[in-house]
């Protein structure tokens, strides 16, 4: 518990850290966090998927988070011309053109290949094998990597001048206030459905995929993250600068209500999705990474469909400004 506590506040620590760097001197030091997280928890996926049997690159699976960074970089330095659309679709095709490296790789090392068909006694031919290699790799380009790539578009949404036209009058604020957020909302979910679970117990919510879940938890969980993200919001809204923001762009309490609210939802999910890697591959946690914790993916889980998600959102209360 101590080792859990201590590595806690070190989390923490580096989170306030990058986001001081982020307001006060430059937001590319979140975007160097946002990396590290990337390929760390990318490296735990494709380990994940060769002790569920599912045979993958994986020098190209921790690499490729750090491609889609630069090529986002660039997409959004010169969003101008390109606009967020267009930066999504490049992304899509990186994943395409990284998919056919995979498949080329294993045909190219051939003898390497027919080692691994041999040693897994697979009556399979060369090609088909590094097809479905290749998939594997993949999926892991997805499952973190483009998932994780929104947290991104979120740290520069005040860049993102073409695709919301009044953004860069906020002065930065806008992507401080979605990417507060963007982290809160897994933090109070995962927290109190740990505490609410574990004081009331009950019913187990997925007892196949995560056995310690119980419903108490999801429920407290997913309250308390609307609770506490509403007093938050108000907290922000006392401070003058942000007032301003939240009342140019219609920003009100009711829609943190309805955005927290189905942000734990996904951050259960993303959970869940991530405790069914695990079983399938028989492991506690994706890797020893953070001491008392588990593995980066383990801690970054609940923010695979809330990133996307917190993106989406705060697009929609910009474009209806």
């Amino acid at each position: 518990m101590k080792t859990r506590s201590m590595t806690s506040v070190l989390i923490v620590a580096v989170l306030l850290l990058a986001f001081i760097l982020k307001g006060f001197v430059s937001p590319y030091f979140f975007d160097a966090l946002i990396l590290f997280i990337s390929m760390t928890a990318a490296f735990e996926m494709s380990k994940l998927l060769t002790k569920m049997d599912k045979p993958n690159n994986q020098i190209l699976s921790t690499l490729f988070p750090a491609f889609l960074m630069l090529f986002m970089l660039i997409t959004i330095a010169f969003d101008t011309n390109v606009g967020i659309i267009y930066s999504i679709v490049i992304a899509v095709a990186l994943i395409i053109i990284f998919f056919a490296i995979a498949l080329l790789w294993s045909l190219i090392t051939k003898s390497k290949t027919i080692k691994e068909i041999r040693y897994k006694k697979l009556q399979i031919s060369l090609t088909k094998y590094s097809f479905q290699k290749a998939m594997n790799t993949a999926f892991s380009f997805v499952y973190p990597s483009f998932l994780l790539m929104f947290m991104t578009f979120i740290n520069h949404f005040d860049d993102l001048t073409s695709s919301f036209a009044n953004v860069s009058s906020f002065n930065g604020y806008f992507s401080l206030i979605a990417l507060l957020f963007a982290f809160l909302i897994p933090i109070f979910t995962d927290t109190f459905a740990y505490l609410i679970g574990g004081i009331f117990g009950g019913k187990k919510l997925c007892p196949k995929v995560s056995p310690n879940k119980t419903i108490s938890g999801a429920i407290g969980g997913l309250l308390s993250c609307v609770f506490f993200c509403t007093v938050v919001y108000f907290i922000l809204y006392s401070i003058t600068d942000l007032k301003t923001i939240f009342n140019l762009t219609g920003f009100a309490f009711w829609q943190i209500i309805i955005i927290s609210f189905i942000g734990s939802m996904l951050a259960q999910l993303g959970d869940l999705l991530e405790s069914a890697f695990k079983r399938q591959a028989n492991v506690k946690d994706s890797g020893h990474f953070l001491p008392g914790h588990g593995g980066m993916l383990d801690r970054c889980d609940s923010y695979m469909f809330v990133m996307p998600y917190i993106f989406l959102a705060f697009s929609i209360i910009l474009l209806v400004l």
